[in-house]
Formats: C-alpha cells, sequence, structure tokens
C-alpha cells in the first residue's frame, strides 16, 4: 500500500506539471482564460475517461475471477462426489487470484483421475468380455456410466485375475483330455462322430469354448472312450482264453500257435 501511494502520488505530480506545461503553451498562443479553462475541462474529462475505463476493466476482471471460482466450486463438488471422495471443503485463505488459480488446478487434477477411473474400467471391460466369450461366464456387475472408485477398480482386477487363472487351468485341462481322446480314438479305430467330437479333435485349441458345460461332456467322452476301451481289453481277453482252450483240445503246434499270436 505504501508503494501504492507513493506511485498515485508521482501520478498526480506528472498531473500537475502537464498541466502547468499546457497552461504554458497557451499563454504562449495567446488563448483566452475561458477557452483556457475549456481546454482544461477536457483534459478532465479524457482523464475521467481513461481512469472509468480502466476501472471498469478491473472490475470485470474481479468479476470474473469471482464466477470462475463459483464454478470451480460447483464441479468440484460434482466431481468429489463421482470421485467418491470426502465433501469439497473451501479454504478462505489468500487473494482471490490465489483462490482461483488453486480451484482451477484441483479441478483438473480431479478430471484427469475420472478420466483414467473410466479408460481403466473400458479396458477391463473389454478384459473381461474376452474372457467371458472363452469361458461363457457371466460378465462383471458394474456401473459403466458411474465413476468407478477405487474399490470398484481392484475388485474388477481381482475378479479378471480369477477368471484368467481358471481360463489357464480349463485350457490345459482341455488340451490334456483332448490328447487322450485322440490316442483312444486311434487306438479303437473310431472317427468323431458327433459335432462335439469333431469341435475337439478337429478345431483349433483357441477355438474351442472352455465353458463348464463343455470341460464337463469332454470329461464325459473321455470317460466313454475308456470305458470302450475297457470292454473291447475284457472281448479280447476273453477271446484269447477261448482261443488258448480251442488250442488245446485241438493240439495245434506251437508253431502255428506264434505265427497266430502276432494278431
Amino acid at each position: 500500500h505504501a508503494l501504492s501511494e507513493i506511485l498515485a502520488a508521482e501520478t498526480v505530480s506528472c498531473l500537475n506539471q502537464a498541466m502547468a506545461v499546457l497552461q504554458d503553451i497557451w499563454d504562449e498562443i495567446g488563448i483566452p482564460e475561458k477557452q483556457q479553462l475549456e481546454r482544461t475541462e477536457a483534459v478532465k474529462k479524457h482523464i475521467e475517461s481513461l481512469l472509468d475505463m480502466m476501472i471498469s476493466e478491473e472490475k470485470n476482471l474481479k468479476e470474473y475471477l469471482l464466477n470462475s471460482i463459483a464454478v470451480c466450486r460447483k464441479e468440484l463438488d460434482t466431481l468429489h462426489r463421482e470421485l467418491q471422495l470426502a465433501p469439497f471443503e473451501v479454504e478462505e485463505q489468500g487473494t482471490i487470484l490465489q483462490m482461483e488459480k488453486d480451484l482451477r488446478a484441483r479441478v483438473q487434477v480431479l478430471l484427469k483421475q475420472k478420466r483414467d477411473r473410466k479408460q481403466e474400467l473400458e479396458s477391463l471391460q473389454e478384459r473381461d468380455r474376452d474372457l467371458c466369450d472363452i469361458l461363457c461366464a457371466a460378465p462383471f456387475r458394474i456401473d459403466s456410466n458411474a465413476v468407478p472408485s477405487l474399490e470398484d477398480l481392484d475388485r474388477y482386477r481381482r475378479h479378471l485375475a480369477s477368471l484368467s487363472t481358471e481360463k489357464e487351468q480349463r485350457q490345459e485341462q482341455f488340451v490334456s483330455t483332448k490328447q487322450q481322446i485322440i490316442l483312444l480314438m486311434e487306438e479303437l479305430d473310431r472317427s468323431p462322430d458327433t459335432s462335439f467330437e469333431q469341435d475337439v479333435v478337429c478345431k483349433d485349441d483357441e477355438a474351442f469354448c472352455l465353458s463348464e458345460d463343455n470341460i464337463a461332456a469332454l470329461q464325459n467322452l473321455l470317460q466313454q472312450l475308456e470305458a470302450q476301451r475297457s470292454q473291447n481289453e475284457a472281448a479280447c481277453t476273453e477271446l484269447r482264453s477261448r482261443i488258448t482252450l480251442l488250442w488245446e483240445r485241438l493240439q495245434v503246434p506251437v508253431e502255428e500257435r506264434e505265427s497266430s499270436a502276432v494278431h
């Protein structure tokens, strides 16, 4: 304030000097006193107009800053509610200019947080859709329109980690069971008949839907093939026993038995 008073005094001094110079010029020119008064009045009006314009501009600036503060406060209330943060409390300290700057900076920080959370949610949902398609599972329940909380995002990440583990386990189980099924079919001289069997044997591993029903059907198919092999082995054992008995009864020579044994 002391500096402002000094500058104001200097301004008044400059004005007085300028008026004195103008007075000297008018006297030298010989302008009558009445006209000098008129000119002085014109100078006064020019100065008043300039000062009024400057005051108006500074008032507009103040109004702009106050309006910006009000808008920022309203936006911060909304952002705190959307981001599930504690209610926003304004610190009534500092100048209007500093307060407006601080509030605007706070808005930008929270807007970035909001964008980051929404982007991560979209990324998680995309991964969720891929995993659900493969596992035939229900998607994670979350409001896509709302801004997720940090706890929501953490739960979503853990859910997807669990799904990924489940996918890997089912994939390993599928590949292992598929190999056993292919070997059994070759051993039984059987080709895949049903559409499910063709999906298992003929399609790429990545194309197989790893749903719980499919995994159960896969295990059931393996058990059926193993049961068929067991039945065939039992039948073979019985036939071999009967053949051996007939050999004994017919007294078939050992050489002839050995030539037939390879079959």
